[in-house]
């Protein structure tokens, strides 16, 4: 089972814990709820189905609405191809939600540094914040730190905030005397934010 959790992305990571929130669901509406294009989910939904972690939902392309729990309303009788976790994908994703410091190696091992998923939740929940206040929380230094949220960003986990100036509004850890200086800030992806949400992460921190 290690094995297989250290050969994910964090994508098909996140698949997991969708499907297990969803119970069912398609490449479309994954997409949208992480804001992922669709053919990069299409991809990664064949990456898991072929590890054996998801199976096409048996029974047909039409799921009711009581089963595939984000299904809209308005798409009850369209026909899409389903996916739920397999029995292996189901043991992986409980052991996960039993034990976070699993996932705490997991991206230990995809980014080299020990701290990534304290930095991850840190961003989380303040939002906004730039490279040298994230080197004080991972405890390292500024320049290994960008290095590592340009890392991130690669990954999909990170993206940087497009506003110069952050707000203090919209920044939770700010002091004060910093609210008109110009930083590079960073924030958590969609992708990311869901996967804190679904896998229970938040609740551990």
């Amino acid at each position: 089972m290690g094995s297989k959790l250290m050969s994910l992305s964090p994508l098909s990571l996140y698949i997991l814990f969708h499907l297990k929130k969803a119970n069912v669901d398609y490449a479309g509406s994954i997409s949208k709820v992480i804001e992922v294009p669709i053919d990069k989910v299409v991809d990664e939904l064949d990456r898991l189905e072929a590890a054996g972690l998801i199976q096409r939902r048996v029974g047909g392309s039409s799921i009711k609405r009581s089963e595939a729990r984000f299904k809209l309303s308005d798409e009850v009788h369209k026909h899409h191809v389903y996916y739920e976790l397999s029995r292996e994908g189901e043991g992986l994703v409980r052991s996960l939600m039993r034990d976070p410091q699993e996932l705490c190696k997991y991206f230990e091992y995809l980014t080299g540094h020990k701290n990534v998923l304290k930095l991850l939740l840190f961003l989380f929940e303040v939002e906004n914040e730039h490279a040298g206040t994230l080197a004080k929380v991972v405890g390292d230094t500024p320049c290994n730190t960008v290095d590592l949220l340009d890392r991130l960003e690669t990954l999909g986990l990170v993206t940087k905030v497009k506003e110069k100036v952050i707000k203090a509004s919209h920044r939770k850890a700010k002091p004060k005397p910093e609210t008109r200086t110009h930083h590079v800030y960073y924030k958590v992806s969609e992708l990311t934010k869901m996967l804190i949400r679904y896998s229970g992460l938040r609740r551990a921190s």
